[in-house]
Formats: structure tokens, C-alpha cells, sequence
């Protein structure tokens, strides 16, 4: 079961970089990446909509009075992390961009799991980790220069 959501979970990751590229191209065509990213939030918003209410429960809105605030902020979160990844592709390319954000995953991946952050399964940092990590920052180094 976990190599098929490994697999489904890389091919979420190409959708990714394709959103990210498409994101950044619209900025591009319209010669504005805020307004861009807003359309796509706009859509995106719309999207996200549908997709909730496909699942909707009655009293599902009551149960957000026992989120943390600070939570909910992920959005906001969100919104920026795309506009800088849209804005940095025509800067810096999209190999660049991916590869180098894509260490900060990884980087905050093994910390989050290391400590349990946000209900991860707890993943103690290891010699093999730490290693892991240091390859990637030498291939991404490979890939960026």
C-alpha cells in the first residue's frame, strides 16, 4: 500500500512543478505574476469549494471552532509560496527553483518528523537521514550550477 501512494505521491509532485510552471507562465503572458497568482488562486478557490463539498457532513463548520488559529493561516501561507515560486521561474528557471525548494522540503521534512510536528509519524533523525540530506544539497548544487 505504501508504494502506491509513494507513486501517486510523485505524480502529485509533477502536477505540482506543472502548476507552479503554468502559474509562473501566466505571470509571464500577463506581464503581472500578483495578478496572475490571484486568478489562479481565484480558480483554485473555486475548485477547492467543490472538491469540499463533495465530502460535506452537517456540523462540519462547528468543528472548526476547535482548530488553531494560527492553522488556518496556511492559505495565506499558500497564496505567498506560489506567488514567489511563479515570480522566481522566469527569474531563475524552474529546475533551479524546484530543486532548491525542494531541499527546504526535505530539510523541514526530517525536522517535522523528527519532533512529531503537526501529527507526522515520528521519524528520528539518523546518520542515514543526515547523509540523505547532504546528497541531495550536492545534487541540487549539481543541478542549479
Amino acid at each position: 500500500m505504501k508504494v502506491q501512494l509513494y507513486i501517486i505521491t510523485i505524480i502529485i509532485g509533477l502536477f505540482l512543478g506543472l502548476h507552479l510552471a503554468m502559474n509562473a507562465k501566466v505571470g509571464t503572458v500577463v506581464n503581472n505574476p500578483r495578478v496572475g497568482n490571484a486568478v489562479f488562486w481565484v480558480i483554485g478557490a473555486i475548485m477547492a469549494v467543490i472538491i469540499g463539498l463533495t465530502g460535506w457532513e452537517a456540523g462540519v463548520l462547528s468543528r472548526f471552532k476547535d482548530v488553531n488559529l494560527i492553522l488556518l493561516t496556511a492559505g495565506a501561507l499558500g497564496a505567498c509560496l506560489v506567488f514567489y515560486t511563479a515570480w522566481a521561474i522566469p527569474q531563475i528557471g524552474a529546475g533551479p527553483t524546484f530543486a532548491i525548494t525542494l531541499t527546504g522540503w526535505i530539510i523541514f521534512g526530517v525536522i517535522a518528523s523528527h519532533f512529531g510536528w503537526l501529527g507526522s509519524p515520528v521519524q528520528s533523525i539518523s546518520l542515514m537521514r543526515v547523509i540523505g540530506v547532504i546528497l541531495m544539497l550536492c545534487g541540487v548544487s549539481m543541478a542549479v550550477l
